[in-house]
């Protein structure tokens, strides 16, 4: 397997999905709560993106593995187009999983528990969100579960990497005496929350662009997800109202103290938005409808993470 098909295979086109969590988690981690661990942050990098690759490998062979077209199935998904042999991408998928998986054993090592039953929500939702007799994503609750793992999932991950002394929320398990305790701060974990919300959002809606444009072809590969269900017009209704919701997450948290003045940057990027969402309405179901979502979220959060940056300048201006 070359290079090239191996970057098609695990989709690294896609990666910037988990990275804007990522990223965000430790922007919020300085500005909410003034604390960061650059080693363990760089090593769950490692791990994060392996499992990324991993999940969207499981989501090919799987599409692969089921398609009841053979058009799709030969002409259009990767491992039948370029011939990979199925050995080759189970093999690939399962080392990349071991390797995620020592990753998830040094850190929870390193700050506690409550890393590892994290750690095994969002890889139970990440595996099983394509595997399986009947996977998430052939659900009409694929945008939720996608939006959930990564936009919260990834960004919780990151800002308990970098609070772990301050254990805004902690898990102590006393062997023994059998024992066990979930402690935290439950505003702090309110305003983590809050602040994933336009993650949340502008992650679910990649999905939703996907099965917006994909309708057709996913009721012939027997696959219903939520756009089955709604409908494409209220879908597209749905995209729209994620998409607007998102600035008005940040609002809110500006409004409850979560940031300073510098973050109402993000409304600069409103109009150009508002342009995006028209044109893919008026795309569908064109295949560069999709892009529309990506688009939109790189722009979103790019604005977002320079807002939050903005905010951390300020607060050393100011103190």
């Amino acid at each position: 397997m070359s290079l090239a098909v191996f970057l098609e295979v695990v989709e690294i086109r896609t990666k910037v999905a988990s990275i804007f969590p990522f990223i965000m988690g430790i922007l919020f981690s300085l500005v909410y709560f003034h604390e960061f661990h650059p080693l363990n942050t760089i090593i769950f990098f490692v791990g994060m993106i392996l499992f990324d690759l991993t999940t969207t490998s499981i989501n090919n062979y799987m599409d692969f593995k089921k398609a009841k077209s053979k058009v799709y199935k030969y002409e259009q998904n990767v491992i039948g187009r370029e011939k990979i042999p199925e050995t080759l991408v189970r093999n690939m998928i399962f080392g990349m999983l071991a390797l995620t998986l020592l990753i998830g054993i040094y850190l929870t090592w390193m700050t506690g528990w409550l890393l590892l039953l994290m750690g095994l929500v969002v890889c139970f939702i990440g595996v099983f969100y394509t595997f399986g007799p009947v996977p998430l994503s052939r659900m009409p609750l694929g945008e939720v579960f996608s939006g959930m793992t990564m936009g919260l999932g990834i960004f919780a991950i990151t800002i308990y990497l970098n609070t772990v002394t301050q254990k805004v929320f902690y898990l102590d398990i006393d062997f023994a005496t059998g024992t066990f305790g979930l402690v935290g701060h439950l505003w702090a974990v309110c305003a983590i929350v809050l602040a994933s919300l336009p993650l949340v959002f502008t992650i679910a809606n990649i999905m939703l662009a996907n099965n917006l444009r994909d309708l057709e072809t996913d009721i012939e590969n027997h696959r219903y997800t939520l756009v089955y269900y709604i409908g494409r017009t209220n879908g597209i209704h749905l995209f729209q109202g994620l998409m607007l919701a998102s600035y008005g997450a940040i609002l809110i948290g500006f409004l409850f103290g979560l940031y300073q003045w510098p973050i109402l940057l993000v409304f600069l990027t409103l109009p150009k938005i508002r342009q995006n969402l028209k044109e893919h309405q008026a795309s569908l179901p064109h295949p560069r409808s999709f892009g529309y979502s990506i688009k939109n979220m790189i722009l979103f959060n790019s604005s977002y993470a320079l807002g939050l940056i903005l905010c951390l300048i300020w607060q050393m201006l100011v103190h």
